[in-house]
């Protein structure tokens, strides 16, 4: 299983909506070898989804055979040359003998062929028109077997949407919110013990001042406020912890 963010000791996975989606659509891509897109803001959960569902789809759960997964993110905006090269190192574990860009794109054909696999591209928002029209035009290869995966942050589905050969490709998509205030009490309280018993007010206000509805931000809250309930010697968060605990993140401004 993924790390919590923070490594936030004794908290549990929530399985929110969006996490039961995210392995549908990903067992779904894997299971028409199709094109999905996964998108949302920072701090979602929308990663922690993700690499919770490859997980699981490599383990073979789900009653499918295990699958092979393959996770690319660039830092910068690559070019198609650089692209083709990070997937055949990505593939083979090894670079490429040679950086010719045609007999890069004949080495992955020829790669992708094999066994199905899932190929994921993270910060896809970083991808270029001619980036993704290499990687729809390896996808749609007769000799190819694999199913892609986009997925990013701010701007990525603004990005992707603009190229019509790809967009109307994509199988599967889902838009990453934050959590519905609603359902924040509830969901807290399955997520920490220092939530246990905590009335609904308050959890309220926590999501209001500092969280609103993000999980990363949740999980920083619940890291400092546990710290915090451990040196006061107290059980659960309270007023006075909460108020200490937006000193510590700054006034409870995001």
């Amino acid at each position: 299983m993924p790390q919590h963010f923070t490594n936030l000791t004794e908290a549990k996975t929530l399985e929110t909506d969006q996490l039961a989606l995210t392995r549908r659509i990903i067992g779904d891509l894997a299971d028409k070898l199709a094109c999905g897109v996964i998108h949302g803001s920072a701090g979602t959960g929308k990663t922690f989804a993700v690499e919770t569902a490859l997980e699981d789809l490599r383990a073979g759960h789900g009653g499918r055979d295990p699958m092979r997964t393959h996770t690319l993110v660039f830092t910068s905006k690559p070019t198609m040359r650089q692209l083709a090269e990070e997937l055949v190192k990505t593939l083979t574990g090894a670079k490429p003998r040679s950086g010719n860009r045609f007999y890069l794109i004949t080495a992955l054909i020829e790669l992708l062929s094999g066994p199905p696999r899932l190929l994921v591209i993270d910060e896809a928002q970083r991808m270029n028109g001619d980036c993704l029209e290499q990687l729809r035009h390896l996808h749609d290869h007769g000799d190819t077997r694999f199913a892609l995966l986009y997925v990013g942050g701010d701007g990525c589905w603004e990005v992707l949407s603009r190229e019509p050969m790809l967009r109307s490709r994509v199988f599967r998509r889902l838009p990453f919110q934050p959590i519905e205030r609603a359902e924040i009490p509830a969901l807290m309280r399955e997520y920490h013990p220092v939530y246990a018993g905590v009335d609904d007010g308050l959890l309220l206000d926590i999501d209001d001042t500092y969280a609103h509805g993000t999980l990363r931000d949740w999980a920083a809250f619940t890291h400092t406020a546990a710290d915090l309930c451990h040196e006061a010697g107290r059980e659960r968060v309270d007023a006075d912890i909460a108020a200490n605990a937006y000193t510590l993140l700054g006034g409870g401004a995001r």
